[in-house]
């Protein structure tokens, strides 16, 4: 007689094991395995061991143009690379309140105002409760209809009746197979209605929009298979108390993941922001602790605010505290002004804060944040005509930043006349710029 094999799964993490284990290797969970039935075992090899096709020779692969169609928002079009491609699945993730339903539920408007037939499936709210919002955003569309389900089944028997180009799942946590035993949400609900969905989409050229929630580590809720799974991975950023929201591509297989939608909250919902340019600065009084700096995320040239408060500390170790900048490359700045400046900040208390609520992923803004920081710890301002661009290295040099044109052109059109770079630029676009090439020239210029 044949001997069983089972198959013990993780529900934090989707880790699978043939023995178990009190405590998951993989993400350290206590008491998180539990032994899979054959349907479930037979559905995790169909998901993760699923058959290959034919190798061939990449030569002898046909190269197809890749067909997109507008969502009626262009920052969203951007972040998608140009557009939405038929067949394609997207994850969103966001903290609750940031606006995931609304910007979707506007984008399902979108899409059915131009002929196209959209399914909104939501299993958190009810169809009137959904009805209510959508006359308050203005997106109410004859090709937009709502379904609130949350069985699989009821999901797929749907699309029976209508040829939808777009679907909107609201969310994949709330969802689940009947053919699966566990709860809505577990690790192996989430993979095989993810897998369900994605057959789906390919077969039928449908794009469907799926809605994650995301845990207090700020990932989306679920194995990682789900974000492996999707073709397009975006995250929600931004305070929910905030009218600025700003959305970033993780994954994309149809496009670049260097873009960034801004939208803005306001009485029709969660809209594209206009004017983004001068949102995360202002030009008022010069104040000390203040400095702009100018950054890229993608093509998009963006003028921002850095903030810094340096204070007398009455504890041994002094805090070190960074929102919306990296807080390790902040405390090897501030090691750096300690060796190379001699500035006496192990007795200070140093805050940094980006205006706006942004979050700055390269390293163009090293030269704004220690300008900010010596303008608070001598308190002295520095002028709002006048902007820091350059990476700082350990050495103590200051170094050249990309597309430095762009940046410049981007100054020239909010009147800005001043710039401090690593090298003076051939073509400034009438913007003064002076060339310092280490830290200790900093503290002579200001």
């Amino acid at each position: 007689m044949a001997k069983k094999s089972s198959l013990y799964e993780c529900q934090h993490c989707g880790f699978s094991s043939s023995k178990w284990m009190g405590k998951c290797t993989n993400c350290g969970a206590w008491d998180s395995l539990i032994e899979l039935s054959e349907q479930q075992i037979k559905v995790v090899k169909e998901t993760l061991g699923s058959a290959k096709p034919k190798a061939k020779p990449i030569a002898q692969i046909e190269q197809i143009e890749i067909e997109r169609f507008s969502s009626g928002d262009l920052e969203l079009d951007m972040v998608l690379g140009g557009g939405i491609v038929p067949g394609s699945l997207i994850l969103i993730g966001g903290s609750p309140g940031v606006g995931k339903s609304t910007l979707l539920l506007r984008i399902a408007s979108n899409i059915a105002k131009i002929d196209k037939d959209v399914l909104y499936v939501s299993g958190e709210e009810s169809e009137a409760q959904i009805k209510l919002r959508a006359d308050r955003l203005g997106a109410v569309s004859d090709g937009l209809y709502l379904l609130s389900e949350i069985r699989l089944e009821q999901v797929v028997a749907e699309l029976s009746h209508r040829n939808y180009s777009a679907i909107i799942i609201d969310s994949i946590q709330t969802l689940y197979a009947d053919r699966i035993n566990s709860a809505p949400g577990s690790v192996s609900q989430v993979r095989e209605i993810t897998f369900e969905l994605m057959r789906i989409a390919k077969e039928r050229s449908i794009a469907i929009f799926i809605i994650g929630h995301i845990t207090k580590e700020g990932s989306i809720a679920g194995p990682r298979v789900l974000e492996h799974m999707v073709d397009t991975v975006l995250y929600f950023e931004g305070d929910s108390s905030k009218e600025l929201r700003i959305l970033r591509g993780f994954k994309n297989r149809f496009g670049s993941t260097s873009e960034i939608g801004v939208f803005e909250m306001s009485d029709r919902g969660l809209v594209s922001a206009k004017d983004i340019g001068s949102r995360f600065f202002t030009q008022g009084n010069s104040m000390s602790g203040s400095a702009l700096s100018v950054i890229l995320e993608g093509s998009r040239p963006i003028i921002l605010e850095v903030q810094a408060l340096v204070s007398d500390s009455h504890s041994p170790n002094p805090k070190r505290q960074a929102t919306g900048f990296d807080n390790n490359r902040l405390n090897m700045l501030l090691a750096l002004l300690e060796r190379k400046l001699e500035l006496p900040l192990k007795s200070y208390d140093v805050f940094i804060n980006i205006a706006g609520g942004i979050k700055i992923t390269e390293p163009s803004a090293d030269l704004a944040i220690l300008a900010a920081i010596i303008s608070s710890f001598r308190e002295r301002a520095i002028s709002k005509q006048t902007v820091f661009i350059g990476e700082v290295s350990l050495v103590g040099d200051i170094r050249e930043v990309y597309q430095i044109q762009n940046r410049l052109r981007e100054l020239s059109m909010h009147n800005i006349d001043k710039a401090i770079v690593a090298k003076k630029p051939s073509n400034r676009h009438g913007i003064k710029c002076y060339a310092i090439d280490e830290v200790s020239k900093l503290i002579d210029w200001m």
